[in-house]
């Protein structure tokens, strides 16, 4: 768990995000990062990500995909970034009558906000991360449940770590 006290906070954690991400680039690229955000409404999914693609070099208007359902940002030539929001899903067949399935594949990062709306049909994540309101701010709790997952989550650790030490 993680203590984010402030947004500068979840700006930083993005940016441990970011790195990390960029550390797995080749296994990334081979075969691509799902990242569940869990948390309530105004929990932070979307401020931890705009965090993260702002850290991976994305300029410009990062928007919520609340209404749109998904945002796409190319990173390069072989990282292509999708953040999606299933908040207004009404059963799980949305997910595959809308083709999101294609978009979980090599060289591809996925957030996805409001999984539990698109259910089985989503691929499994690799990283899950749960924001909850904790005093003026928030914890953070992420789990890894693929060995990419377990690499991304070891980096930002130990960067969270060496950083509270210092």
């Amino acid at each position: 768990m993680l203590f984010l006290p402030t947004p500068e906070d979840t700006d930083r954690l993005g940016l441990l995000l970011a790195q990390s991400l960029l550390a797995n680039r080749q296994a990334i690229t081979q075969l691509g990062l799902n990242i569940r955000l869990e948390g309530d409404l105004g929990a932070g999914k979307t401020s931890l990500t705009r965090a993260t693609l702002r850290a991976l070099g994305v300029s410009g208007r990062i928007k919520s995909p609340t209404f749109t359902l998904l945002e796409t940002y190319p990173i390069d030539s072989e990282i292509e970034v999708f953040h999606f929001d299933f908040y207004r899903f009404e059963s799980p067949e949305e997910f595959l009558d809308a083709g999101f399935r294609e978009n979980f594949a090599p060289g591809h990062i996925t957030f996805c906000e409001w999984s539990e709306k698109a259910g089985n049909c989503l691929p499994n994540a690799d990283l899950t991360i749960s924001l909850k309101p904790h005093d003026e701010g928030r914890q953070a709790f992420l789990t890894a449940s693929t060995e990419l997952g377990l690499n991304v989550l070891k980096a930002i650790n130990e960067a969270w770590t060496f950083h509270a030490e210092h």
